[in-house]
């Protein structure tokens, strides 16, 4: 092994941390059959939701009194919820707490409202949309008062109920919303009273188009269900819209989100999980639509049945999703190195609450990083160093024994043994790095606090907004060209290989680099460029001190 090998290993390290997302994309969801058509079940009542239900749906209550769809409004501190009483589905659900963009008069994310046709939220009944058919009574309270708008501005939960009946089944919705949470707990009550047996097969659905720009290939919107093999996504629109995702049995959640957002819906926690429970996926009209299916079997003549579930729309943040119900938190993953990850985002979130700036505490960070690992960047640039010397000897090897490729081996053995060089004492101690680097990119690509969090808002001396946003590109491209900068001055820094070709090929790196980065979040550019400038001013102290 050589100098040439040393610096490809290097090159490559680097390449895996820039494209790993692409190199080794999540695994699709498991795509299955149609399913087949599960065991009867019954889910049994959660006492701490009907306590507070309307009494019994009696089984020979009076005909529903019918009322034309209208809007109702569920305002808390945290969100706006929007529903529409024919079928009580989501018409918007915004986040008083995001924004969509960093002007200072932006609406608030809406997570729903453009794909409100849809029905998120609404309720399939045997494969039929319900808030496209049956008959629907209006929006009331636990007692039977009808209501458009509910305030929640302490700490008292609130309730509203939506009555209707489709195909001869009787539905009632109770929808429980807490003003400190972004869930929404759902009691479904389905009351079959004929004389005799009428299908129950039922589906909570969700809907949403894209949660990210179309272009932005650091941030796509997925449809994502947790199963007890793991997390399982898909991504691909074109797969999406032909062939879709099913899942048949053993969902805990199910939903749709990007790298910031998450819109999920999961069985209730205290009745059976993932038996008996399928998702569904699709792309249908450039609208993201999901479905936890409960397939309940035949619902029993003159008997009622209970089936909750929750939904969950909001931020993917640690301290919003701690708690929430069937593993929701698992939807916050950063790859195969979410160990390593996980704690950097702490760390980082620590240097936020000192410096008060989510750029400084990307350089607090990579300079603590850079720290730790200074004893092994030593031993790199050492053996690079040592590795530089031995060139001249190593090019007349070549020359001498450019027809003997075993004897040429040989004798650069015998040279590194000689001068007690590790040809690879270059190369290890950055791939020992290589998880860390990696780890942090995850963490910074993927942590919500980087949302429109600010670094240097305007230009200098001017009123041009710049980084204002660290989850966005830097619009005017300083910060990658800068980078690609300091990565030409780092490589020539570098020993080069005895191959004039090789030689030339590395220092095309840098553009490469640099033409990588130019559309990467302001964030990772800034952590990517601090770390080159430590290194060099590092490699420039090991060269005066061998000097």
């Amino acid at each position: 092994m050589d100098n040439k090998r040393v610096i490809i290993a290097v090159v490559l390290s680097m390449l895996v941390l820039v494209g790993w997302g692409f190199i080794f994309p999540p695994e699709p969801v498991h795509r299955m059959e149609p399913q087949q058509q599960g065991n009867v079940t019954q889910d049994s009542a959660d006492p701490a939701r009907t306590a507070s239900l309307p009494t019994s749906a009696d089984i020979e209550a009076p005909p529903l009194e019918v009322v034309e769809g209208e809007l109702i409004t569920v305002n808390t501190p945290l969100y706006t919820a929007v529903f529409n009483s024919h079928g009580g589905t989501l018409q918007q659900f915004t986040l008083h707490e995001y924004q969509q963009t960093i002007k200072p008069d932006s609406p608030d994310v809406d997570l729903v409202g453009t794909a409100s046709p849809m029905g998120p939220m609404g309720l399939l009944l045997n494969r039929k949309a319900t808030w496209n058919i049956g008959s629907w009574g209006a929006a009331t309270d636990p007692e039977g008062n009808p209501v458009t708008e509910i305030d929640l501005s302490g700490e008292e939960t609130g309730q509203l109920v939506f009555t209707g009946e489709v195909d001869g089944i009787r539905i009632s919705r109770v929808l429980t919303f807490d003003p400190a949470k972004y869930l929404v707990r759902e009691q479904v009550r389905l009351v079959n009273p004929m004389d005799h047996p009428l299908g129950g097969n039922l589906r909570f659905t969700l809907a949403a188009k894209h949660l990210t720009t179309g272009d932005d290939t650091y941030n796509m919107t997925r449809v994502a269900a947790l199963t007890p093999s793991g997390l399982e996504e898909e991504k691909d629109v074109d797969d999406l819209a032909t062939e879709g995702v099913i899942i048949n049995n053993g969902v805990l959640w199910g939903g749709i989100q990007s790298n910031y957002f998450l819109l999920a819906v999961t069985p209730d926690e205290e009745q059976t999980q993932g038996d008996g429970v399928g998702f569904l996926a699709k792309m249908d009209d450039n609208v993201y639509r999901v479905a936890l299916e409960r397939r309940l079997g035949d619902l029993a003549p003159n008997s009622e049945t209970l089936v909750n579930a929750n939904y969950y729309f909001g931020p993917k943040s640690e301290k919003t999703m701690a708690g929430m119900p069937n593993q929701l938190d698992a939807a916050i993953t950063y790859g195969w190195f979410d160990i390593i990850a996980k704690p950097l985002l702490v760390a980082l979130n620590l240097f936020y609450d000192f410096a008060g700036n989510y750029g400084i505490a990307i350089i607090i960070l990579t300079i603590v990083i850079k720290i730790l690992f200074w004893p092994l960047s030593n031993k790199s640039y050492k053996s690079m160093n040592q590795m530089k010397k031995l060139q001249p000897m190593m090019a007349k090897i070549r020359e001498k024994y450019k027809d003997d490729k075993q004897k040429m081996q040989q004798e650069m053995m015998n040279l590194y043994r000689t001068y007690k060089v590790n040809p690879a004492g270059g190369c290890l101690p950055m791939l020992l790095q290589i998880p860390v680097f990696i780890g942090l990119y995850q963490a910074l690509l993927n942590s919500i606090q980087l949302r429109h969090a600010p670094f240097i808002s305007h230009l200098p001396f001017t009123d041009i907004i710049w980084l204002a946003d660290l989850s966005a590109k830097d619009p005017f491209y300083i910060t990658p060209l800068v980078m690609g900068g300091t990565m030409f001055l780092q490589q020539k820094m570098t020993p080069q290989p005895g191959d004039p070709t090789q030689a030339k090929i590395m220092m095309f790196m840098p553009v490469i680099f640099t033409f990588i980065f130019l559309n990467f979040p302001a964030g990772l550019v800034i952590y990517w460029l601090t770390n080159n400038i430590i290194s060099i001013a590092q490699q420039r102290w090991m060269l005066r001190k061998d000097a």
